[in-house]
């Protein structure tokens, strides 16, 4: 009997552990080295775990618009922050620091949100030690 038991428990220790073998890193994903700040309208926002994002349409110069998905923290790190979902309504006017995504895509892990009434946000979901830190 303890046999069978330590066994269920080895194998729910396992599936316990392998979500967070998963889980990246930053400097896997983004570039410390490519800040960037994008202003657009907020249009979608994903308030879950392990990582929030927001989704922020930008104008380009062409007058064609891309949507950048910014990586921000989980919702008990952004609540910790002092960010309620609720601060962040979509349509709202954003200006979005962060740091631009390696593979070149219209990703980046956020660092800072500046709403258009001058609201401040600290978002980044990691300890990032860029340029300015």
């Amino acid at each position: 009997m303890s046999k069978l038991l330590a066994v269920f428990i080895g194998v729910g220790l396992c599936w316990v552990a392998a979500p967070a073998s998963a889980h990246h890193s930053f400097a896997a994903e983004f570039d410390i080295e490519k800040p960037v700040t994008v202003k657009g309208t907020l249009s979608k926002l994903e308030w879950v775990n392990p990582h929030g994002w927001l989704h922020v349409d930008v104008k380009r110069p062409d007058g064609k618009t891309e949507t950048w998905a910014v990586e921000a923290g989980s919702a008990t790190a952004l609540l910790r922050a002092g960010v309620r979902k609720t601060d962040l309504a979509i349509g709202t006017e954003l200006t979005v620091e962060g740091f631009r995504a390696k593979n070149g895509t219209t990703t980046m892990a956020g660092r800072t949100v500046k709403t258009a009434d001058g609201r401040n946000f600290l978002v980044a979901g990691q300890q990032i030690n860029g340029p300015g830190q």
